[in-house]
């Protein structure tokens, strides 16, 4: 019995393996680029609670009229959402007017826009499944 038992776990572990140590990779596609000075940067959160305060992650890559990609790679499945700019001036920071207004290109994940402000994260709220998601956003 108890030879069964351990020859069924030795079986089922390197099954059950891979799909505890799988990770998915957010692909997004950030379209509407207008130029190829700077960076394209985006912030990605996991929480309500952390939204445009503490990101999860952060990446970025030069950007590029032909198309500008970004990965984020091995991720929980989960929930999570972005917020993207071109930061043209390549300074490392979204600028903004006086008022707070962003003077540089933004975009959130499904595309979603505030009133007022910034959306709210249940409207860039995006679902990452255990074999990734692919996404595209435009600037604005």
């Amino acid at each position: 019995m108890i030879r069964t038992a351990f020859l069924a776990l030795a079986i089922a572990a390197p099954l059950a393996a891979p799909l505890s140590a799988h990770a998915a990779d957010l692909v997004i596609h950030v379209g509407n680029v207008k130029s190829a000075t700077g960076q394209v940067m985006v912030a990605l959160y996991d929480a309500a609670g952390s939204f445009l305060k503490r990101p999860a992650r952060v990446t970025k890559t030069p950007a590029s009229t032909a198309g500008t990609t970004l990965v984020f790679h091995d991720l929980a499945p989960g929930s999570y959402g972005f917020s993207v700019f071109h930061d043209a001036n390549d300074n490392g920071r979204l600028d903004t007017n006086l008022m707070g207004i962003p003077t540089e290109p933004i975009a959130f994940s499904n595309d979603a826009q505030g009133h007022m402000g910034p959306p709210a994260f249940d409207a860039v709220r995006l679902a990452v499944p255990a074999a990734g998601l692919e996404t595209t956003v435009s600037l604005r």
